[in-house]
């Protein structure tokens, strides 16, 4: 009963067969015959041709791609519960040399009024406070949402009229894109979106992310950041193996489907037990439940894991005295054992 993170999950079967196969002497450093074919297969997959630089974590891709747009007094623009604030230790701030900003919405999504106003407070003529450099957007969200197309333009039009570079960050973009029913050109580059961060470690790869540009006049730059931050690797042909290997025949979006319906069915058995409330309707596979702390000391005892949540804050006063938040992630490798087994405990705990 395994719901604490889709990080928890190991690789999946095809991806570790992948890294297994790179034997032997063959070029790196991003510039093999094996990182190629994967810029091919990502090019073809967004419908546009791409630059694509490997990175180990979704915190090296973010603050990356960040440090791309950074300029002296640059501010960049996330929701205020985006990883980029709230668990990347200051990374991004990091590498670009600048400031985030939090701004505030609903599930997870910036609120595009609130967007405008927080780019306000940064006039980009007047030094002392800074000036507007990016926006961020999480897909999905950090509270398992996703924006749909005309709230994905809304927020790349505000960008767009202020000339401010558009980053997305995928860490769980498959997740996102099978809920959606758009296509990765409709979710990125054709939506307005310059950079993405494109996740592959929770969705089944080890420690295998990208940095997607859709810019050509952006790569070269990109180039010199990436090797600055240290992850330009050596061998960089046993990352794209496996996402030669995730992305053939679409299984990246068959791991993506399974995560999904494994929360949609999670979700079939909260609802019916009177046990648990929702605290947001999950869009991807990421669910956020109520739970009576002593119910949820009981699934804990039973074997169960997942993570207490921090309340957002667009959501202040949703608990009742005795209630916690709590935070239940399915991934590929979850099964139907570990939701009935879940949903079996939940039953028990009364």
């Amino acid at each position: 009963m395994f719901f604490a993170s889709d990080n928890w999950a190991g690789a999946d079967d095809r991806i570790n067969r992948a890294i297994l196969s790179q034997s032997g002497f063959k070029s790196g450093y991003n510039a093999g015959e094996a990182d190629e074919a994967v810029r091919r297969q990502l090019s073809e997959l967004f419908e546009t041709e791409v630059s694509v630089w490997f990175v180990a974590t979704g915190t090296a891709a973010n603050s990356i791609a960040l440090a791309l747009a950074g300029k002296p007094g640059g501010v960049a623009f996330g929701h205020e519960e985006a990883h980029i604030l709230v668990d990347e230790c200051g990374g991004p701030e990091f590498f670009s040399g600048g400031r985030l900003c939090a701004v505030p919405g609903q599930n997870g999504k910036m609120d595009p009024q609130a967007l405008v106003a927080a780019i306000a407070r940064y006039p980009a003529g007047f030094v002392h406070h800074g000036r507007p450099a990016a926006v961020s957007i999480s897909q999905a969200t950090e509270l398992g949402t996703f924006y749909r197309r005309d709230e994905l333009a809304a927020i790349v039009a505000i960008a767009r009229a202020e000339g401010l570079l558009v980053h997305m960050d995928g860490a769980r973009f498959a997740n996102a894109l099978v809920a959606s029913g758009m296509t990765p050109a409709e979710m990125t580059w054709k939506a307005g979106v310059d950079l993405l961060s494109f996740g592959g470690t929770k969705n089944g790869c080890w420690a295998a992310e990208a940095i997607v540009c859709f810019k050509p006049e952006l790569s070269g730059e990109l180039a010199f950041h990436h090797k600055r931050a240290g992850q330009l690797f050596s061998k960089s042909r046993f990352i794209a193996a496996q996402f030669s290997a995730y992305l053939e025949d679409g299984h990246w979006l068959s791991l993506a489907r399974h995560a999904n319906l494994m929360t949609e069915k999670l979700v079939e058995g909260l609802r019916r037990s009177g046990r648990a409330r929702l605290f947001i309707e999950p869009q991807c596979n990421e669910t956020f439940v109520v739970l009576n702390t002593a119910t949820a000391t009981a699934l804990e005892a039973a074997g169960a894991k997942f993570f207490e949540w921090a309340l957002p804050a667009s959501h202040a006063g949703a608990l009742q005295p005795g209630e916690k938040l709590y935070r239940l992630i399915t991934s590929f490798a979850t099964t139907p054992e570990h939701v009935t087994g879940f949903l079996e405990a939940l039953e028990r705990a009364g």
